[in-house]
């Protein structure tokens, strides 16, 4: 019975003893494995994720955690912000099948379009701590899904942040939006669209929309600035400035040029100053604000600004567009505001194709893209001197009607030191 229960220890042993061997043999070979895997130094790998477009970038992140310390440095996030080309953001009506409207189910504005999507007002309550039972009823109808169109390769694509909102975008800088907080009358929400990280900014002035006019600016010495006019009772106008960060606007002198009867479109920010056109037909002249001391200026125009003309910014200069006759669209340059001499520096010939609105630059190729009033986009190379018309691709929609913010996709943050998105 002894000799038995010896031998029985024995193979127990011997069995303990192979299983150590083969789990250190196993772990030998890993080890031998991951040696044999080339070093990539840290400069490399930054390389190779800076060539991702931004939606795999915010996977990558979570890939390991040198990576994530990568993205997520001032470096990278500038980096990505030079490389990133404009897009055309809009707000489309959320369609889908809506949970019973009641107090006794409401969460979440009781709709998602997928589980990934990211509601800004469901955010806002978690920032104020809001009970369910306290959220205000708000129709899902009026619910916005937040997306963009990217104009490349000659094709129009419309791309999704699968996030939704109720209010509209005000100001649009570096990959960050400025948006009503519906839930708040006057009050305006912060929010990187790709991150999604939202903040609230204090109460400014109210006044109604069609009287006020927003502009979200980046200075190297102050950081991010929102900029808000609006028209008094007496016809005037008021200025307020807000510094992202801080807790209240400040007041400063608005333009000294007497009645304005309308902003026009949304400001252009170019050559360290904002630039508004007062009225949208038979304009003179443009108003200008420098950022750094936020004085008011008026620059004339070249020529007498029309409905379908625009300014805008192009390689560091700010540009006016214009329909100089019935066939011809110019562009003229203003390469700084000391001087206020503006250059022609080309004239486009566009044909049978006519009452053209140009919609932005390209960054990083000399390209105007223009839109047509039948909803159709067309693309100008200065290089080659050729108009061509993009093609539509499926999911698009003609965009005559929708309005839209320029933009682009980053992972910038309004709390970021002044210096890293300069």
């Amino acid at each position: 019975m002894a000799e038995k229960a010896c031998k029985a220890m024995s193979l127990l042993k011997l069995a303990e003893e192979r299983a150590m061997m083969k789990k250190k043999l196993e772990e030998q070979k890993r080890k031998q494995q991951l040696d044999s895997i080339p070093y990539l130094p840290k400069d490399c790998i930054s390389n190779i994720l800076i060539r991702l477009p931004i939606e795999s970038l915010q996977r990558s992140r979570f890939v390991c955690k040198p990576w994530y310390s990568i993205i997520n440095s001032p470096t990278f996030i500038r980096a990505n912000l030079i490389r990133s080309e404009n897009v055309m953001m809009f707000l489309s009506p959320v369609k889908g099948v809506f949970n019973r409207w009641s107090r006794s189910n409401y969460q979440d504005l009781d709709f998602h379009e997928n589980p990934n999507t990211f509601s800004v007002e469901t955010k806002i309550f978690e920032l104020k701590s809001v009970h369910v039972l306290n959220r205000p009823l708000i129709s899902p109808s009026s619910k916005y899904a937040i997306k963009y169109m990217v104009l490349e390769e000659g094709k129009s694509v419309i791309r999704d942040y699968n996030a939704t909102c109720l209010g509209r975008i005000r100001a649009s800088c570096n990959g960050l939006i400025v948006l009503d907080n519906v839930l708040q009358k006057g009050e305006l929400v912060i929010m990187n669209p790709v991150t999604r990280k939202l903040s609230l900014l204090p109460l400014g002035t109210i006044y109604p929309p069609h009287d006020e006019s927003y502009a979200l600016v980046h200075c190297r010495a102050q950081g991010y600035k929102l900029v808000h006019m609006f028209r008094d009772e007496s016809g005037y106008i008021g200025c307020e400035v807000l510094q992202i960060g801080e807790k209240s606007w400040r007041v400063i002198n608005g333009p000294a040029f007497g009645l304005m009867k309308w902003f026009g479109y949304d400001p252009v920010f170019a050559i360290g100053g904002l630039h508004w056109v007062p009225e949208l037909d038979h304009n003179e002249y443009i108003v200008t604000m420098t950022i750094d001391d936020e004085k008011f200026h008026k620059i004339t125009l070249p020529k007498t600004s029309r409905f379908n003309d625009r300014i805008m910014e192009a390689y560091d200069h700010l540009c006016f567009v214009t329909h100089e006759e019935m066939h011809e669209i110019s562009i003229w340059i203003l390469g700084s505001l000391s001087g206020e001499a503006w250059t022609k520096k080309y004239t486009i010939a566009v044909g049978c194709i006519r009452d053209l609105i140009p919609l932005y630059f390209s960054r990083f190729k000399w390209e105007l893209y223009l839109l047509d009033k039948d909803g159709s986009i067309f693309g100008f190379d200065f290089d080659d001197g050729n108009m061509k018309k993009l093609t539509t691709m499926k999911g698009c929609f003609m965009i005559a009607d929708v309005s839209y913010s320029l933009h682009v996709n980053s992972l910038v943050s309004w709390q970021m030191n002044e210096n890293d998105c300069a």
